[in-house]
């Protein structure tokens, strides 16, 4: 296991040298993509890459407003091995076709997936200006990676012991936040003696339970936070192999796993996922990763209630406890690059009023206050945003009586329901979606008591006929500005 170790830093530190000797030549950001399920990543993706090369409206983004940036275009990616972001389909699915096929909502990410950006762009200051006399317009690339952020959670697992994760499994399922989600997999599961003989039919059987109590968790009644393994609800061409094929077993403190039995059978292939699965996503991709943006459906929670919103809470600590966040330097290049600035957004803001906007960033703070703390002591920049990669909606007012309400329209997904009303996705509504408090602990105080006063409403892509018009959002060039502004200085 030393030995390991010792050669995965050789092979990492090898890599980085090859990276830093390339960055020299054409410097490279390889920005990282993620957030838990139905967050927004690749509409999120499709959204930046569409605005960048079409002209969006980025007042933000300092050097887009500036002027500098004289030209963005895709390049080919730099990795082989890895499955090309498909900007050109998801975009033409965000457009829809008039008008008979109208815009829709691309699929989530499932699986890993790159694209990279070339920017061409005029430097600031006197001495960039110099250096472009003599080597001509300054390049940088962007490499976009994209990754489902259950992945995430899988990487603590490195440093776990099968019988830990097991006995920590155990213990969120029979958590009251889990209770019936989970109760047909423990009823499974209390029929089963660790020390039996292994059991191929059992361990199939055994690790379906355990997926299916893990979908149950995410779904949109629930909206809780998957636990390890993050693969088993995305199994790729994983789907069906041993290393996907295991679960937690109620085990008692300290019982050392006899050969031949179920418990041996679970370690083992517990060992197998971290090595054929966990260590490559970390070392291949992300431990490479210059900057990141962290993408969360707060809405989705406050929706779902006090259950959603505390697990959301803990999912988000853990998604950060898995960073190597800190400050880069030309050695840390070298010897391997740290994650210096990182970004967590609360997408859909505009399923609610942009007087809200900030209330909901201001959410989102708190649920990220303690991991973002550990970033900053780090050396890392932090920074929160309410963003919507697509606006959906505009903004409008109603009257109601006396009353002024700030209200939002837009074309309602196909069986939304709203007063009584069930939408067909073919007509715009304009719906009043509630104020969020403007202090977020009252709004999250609200969230525990189940006592909603705000309704979040599915609403189509909206609808445009030009395609070089660039797709609406709501602050991308602010968080284009934080994550890449520096770099093109």
């Amino acid at each position: 296991m030393v030995l390991d170790t010792v050669t995965d830093y050789a092979r990492s530190a090898a890599d980085s040298v090859s990276d830093f000797t390339r960055d020299l030549l054409t410097p490279t950001v390889r920005l990282g993509v993620t957030g838990l399920s139905r967050a927004g990543k690749t509409v999120f993706i499709t959204a930046l890459v569409d605005n960048l090369l079409n002209g969006g409206r980025l007042p933000f983004f300092e050097p887009s407003r500036q002027g500098r940036i004289l030209s963005v275009y895709l390049e080919p990616q730099p990795d082989d091995a890895v499955p090309r972001f498909d900007y050109e389909a998801h975009r033409a699915l965000l457009r829809g076709t008039p008008p008979d096929v109208p815009p829709d909502w691309p699929e989530g990410t499932t699986q890993i997936s790159q694209l990279r950006l070339t920017f061409e762009y005029e430097a600031e200051g006197f001495w960039s200006s110099a250096v472009e006399a003599l080597t001509g317009r300054h390049v940088l690339h962007l490499d976009i990676v994209d990754y489902p952020g259950e992945w995430l959670l899988d990487l603590p697992l490195l440093g776990m012991s099968y019988d830990a994760w097991s006995r920590d499994a155990m213990r969120l399922a029979r958590d009251p936040l889990r209770a019936t989600q989970a109760k047909q997999w423990l009823a499974f599961i209390d029929d089963l003696d660790p020390g039996a003989a292994q059991d191929e039919r059992i361990a199939k059987e055994g690790a379906a339970e355990f997926r299916a109590y893990l979908a149950a968790c995410r779904s949109e009644n629930h909206v809780l936070s998957t636990i390890p393994p993050g693969r088993f609800l995305l199994p790729g061409d994983l789907a069906g192999s041993p290393a996907l094929t295991f679960m937690p077993l109620d085990l008692e403190e300290k019982v050392h796993p006899e050969p031949g039995t179920l418990h041996a059978m679970m370690a083992r292939r517990y060992e197998a996922y971290k090595t054929k699965v966990v260590k490559p996503f970390y070392t291949d991709h992300f431990a490479k990763l210059d900057r990141q943006i962290v993408l969360v459906d707060a809405l989705a929670a406050l929706n779902a209630g006090p259950a959603a919103v505390n697990d959301l809470e803990r999912a988000l600590a853990g998604v950060l406890a898995s960073f190597k966040t800190g400050s880069n330097s030309w050695l840390s290049s070298i010897l391997g690059t740290r994650i210096d600035r990182l970004m967590f957004a609360a997408t859909k803001a505009d399923h609610l009023h942009e007087d809200s906007h900030d209330r909901l960033k201001s959410i989102l703070e708190v649920l990220t206050e303690k991991a973002r703390g550990e970033a900053d002591f780090a050396g890392a920049k932090t920074a929160i945003e309410a963003i919507a990669s697509v606006r959906a909606t505009r903004q409008a007012t109603a009257k109601q009586g006396s009353e002024t309400l700030p209200c939002i329209i837009g074309t309602p997904m196909p069986d939304e329901v709203i007063g009584g009303t069930v939408f067909h996705g073919n007509r715009e509504a304009a719906i009043f979606p509630g104020d969020l408090p403007d202090d977020p602990a009252v709004a999250l105080a609200r969230a525990e008591s189940s006592t909603h006063e705000t309704a979040f409403v599915r609403f189509r892509p909206p609808a445009t006929s030009n395609e070089r018009v660039p797709l609406p959002h709501v602050r991308l060039d602010r968080v284009l500005q934080f994550l890449l502004g520096d770099r093109l200085g």
